[in-house]
């Protein structure tokens, strides 16, 4: 039974999800004077850059990862600040000439957000001798092989950790979170442990979220209702609403991780995916990544290269990530059933062989692949489908997404920028 709920009031805006399209949305709707509620299943406790604190943002089994019909681990980050929080900073920009073709236009808005945001390359006392190794042997070559825009605040960076994989305490990566504080901050309302359970329609019109907080249920109501819990989470509430299209034919942005030994490498933690090349013919994204140490032990073992996984110091690694086609169906409870195409399995295979080849040059050996995983689900409530261009649902009105899962096309780079772009525009529409 429902009981009187604190929180039962009327916002302007109620955000389900506080990774950067959710977070970005309230900020915007917060300096334009709107009274906004956040909905965060996650908790807010300051990063600490602890493997324990990590594992609690990503390591429970449906709550942060799931695995798929095709065996791919799928995780996100539950906490404020979604993903970004364990993210590897990277700012990717957005394909512009994409969302142009379904309406959307976000040149202003990543005009916008890289001002306010610390998108750049890294200066090169930061980039460590993995990213530098890889980088030259990529290049003679024969890759286009650059620095890649990251969301680094780099006066507080330091070479000599892995903290990106695990929080950063210093506050040198650039996350959600402070998007989500900034309009917590600015009076709206942020409730963390509070998991979305069903959107509450009335005739034909979202008008408030049903959820749980601190052992009981809750309703709260606002004119507009913004879904942004992640493309897999995202589908599962559009469906409670109505929606039932929602969740199918998506992409998981798959990945190899390449690895040898390198004798001549000192070891140490630097900043992840420093550097990469973008092959869009070919629909492979690659990077240098430096992996936290505990990953790359599990992910050597399971391959069961022992040497490799006994000399993490020496490993010297790429991401090698696929734009897979579109297929699958999350399921009713957030399960994702999804196989990957035989040109998915293409894709990987040339883009690993690349990766060897750049290894190889740079005098790695024991070189090996991972198991495949997935990285960034989304298209399960896609612009043109399941929204429209100012991220509404067609079939419930004043009910929008704010986050992966409006990205219309398979995908394959790191979607971060995009997001945030997104959501300003989407703030602008709801002012």
């Amino acid at each position: 039974m429902e009981t009187p709920a604190r929180h039962a009031k009327n916002y302007d805006a109620i955000v389900v999800g506080t990774g950067p399209g959710g977070a970005t949305v309230a900020r915007e709707l917060v300096k334009k004077g709107q009274h906004v509620l956040m909905l965060e299943w996650g908790k807010d406790v300051p990063f600490n850059g602890s493997k324990t604190q990590a594992m609690g943002i990503i390591g429970t089994p449906g709550k942060n990862y799931t695995i798929t019909s095709d065996g791919m681990i799928v995780g996100k980050g539950t906490t404020v600040g979604g993903s970004t929080s364990l993210y590897c900073g990277s700012a990717y920009p957005p394909p512009i000439a994409m969302f142009a073709k379904y309406g959307v236009d976000i040149r202003a808005e990543l005009e916008e957000t890289r001002k306010d945001l610390p998108i750049g390359k890294l200066k090169s006392e930061l980039i460590g001798p993995h990213s530098k190794v890889i980088a030259e042997s990529a290049r003679l070559l024969g890759h286009k092989w650059e620095l890649l825009d990251k969301f680094n605040y780099q006066d507080k960076c330091r070479l000599g950790c892995f903290m990106c994989f695990t929080g950063c305490p210093n506050g040198a990566k650039w996350t959600a979170r402070g998007y989500a504080l900034e309009a917590k901050s600015g009076g709206a309302t942020l409730l963390t442990e509070a998991k979305a359970l069903d959107i509450i329609v009335e005739n034909g019109t979202a008008t408030g979220v049903k959820y749980s907080h601190e052992g009981s249920m809750h309703s709260a109501y606002a004119k507009n209702i913004i879904i942004a819990a992640g493309g897999l989470g995202t589908p599962v509430l559009l469906r409670k609403a109505g929606i039932g299209n929602a969740g199918k034919n998506f992409f998981v942005d798959p990945m190899v991780l390449a690895f040898g030994l390198l004798d001549a490498l000192p070891g140490g933690g630097e900043v992840p995916m420093t550097g990469g090349m973008h092959l869009p013919e070919e629909g492979i994204m690659m990077a240098d990544l430096p992996l936290y140490p505990v990953v790359y032990r599990l992910l050597a073992l399971q391959k069961l290269h022992v040497k490799n996984a006994i000399n993490h110091k020496k490993a010297v690694g790429i991401m090698v990530k696929a734009k897979d086609d579109l297929g699958g169906e999350v399921t009713n409870s957030g399960g994702v059933k999804k196989v990957l195409t035989v040109n998915d399995h293409k894709r990987l295979a040339t883009g690993y062989e690349l990766a060897k080849g750049i290894l190889e040059r740079a005098g790695a050996k024991n070189i090996f692949k991972s198991m495949i995983i997935a990285g960034h689900p989304g298209g399960t409530a896609k612009i043109g489908d399941i929204v429209d261009s100012n991220l509404m649902t067609a079939a419930v009105k004043n009910l929008y997404v704010s986050d992966c899962s409006v990205i219309p096309e398979a995908w394959g780079l790191p979607p971060t920028l995009t997001l945030v772009c997104l959501g300003k525009r989407l703030a602008k529409h709801l002012q």
